[in-house]
């Protein structure tokens, strides 16, 4: 299969660079719209572990901070260690729009967690991302 390139999802919001920036670095915001990453510290360097929601915890996620522009642009590793041995990586650019931001997440190397199954799939990835900016980090700004 030839590589199809970056999962690339933009999303522009009615909040200025620091709310959308603080809702995506601050870890008791992240808990309210994205998940529960109790290890998150924000600097370079760090590594931080998540599940998904519910119970079961089944998928457990395991990140490294790679680098930090405040306002700017947050890139991290995403790895599935309990089901694949590869590794890819996130971009948040933070684009000032006026009194609104554009987040454009970039997600490079979606396809190295193809042989874990189809859980693990780039149409799973993008649907998920989709929904992550498009519905829950939407509907937490609003109700900041």
């Amino acid at each position: 299969m030839t590589n199809p390139g970056p999962i690339s999802i933009e999303r522009t919001f009615s909040a200025n660079v620091r709310e959308v920036w603080d809702a995506i670095t601050n870890k008791d915001k992240l808990d309210k719209w994205y998940f529960k990453i109790p290890d998150f510290e924000l600097e370079e360097g760090a590594t931080f572990n998540f599940y998904e929601f519910g119970p079961k915890k089944k998928y457990h996620h395991q990140c490294e901070i790679l680098e930090i522009k405040p306002g700017e642009l947050f890139r991290h590793t995403w790895t599935h260690p309990t089901h694949s041995e590869g590794q890819s990586t996130l971009t948040w650019h933070f684009i000032p729009r006026g009194t609104a931001t554009t987040v454009r997440l970039v997600h490079e190397g979606a396809e190295n967690f193809e042989e874990a199954g189809e859980e693990f799939s780039r149409a799973n990835f993008e649907k998920g991302w989709n929904i992550i900016l498009g519905v829950s980090l939407a509907k937490f700004l609003e109700n900041q």
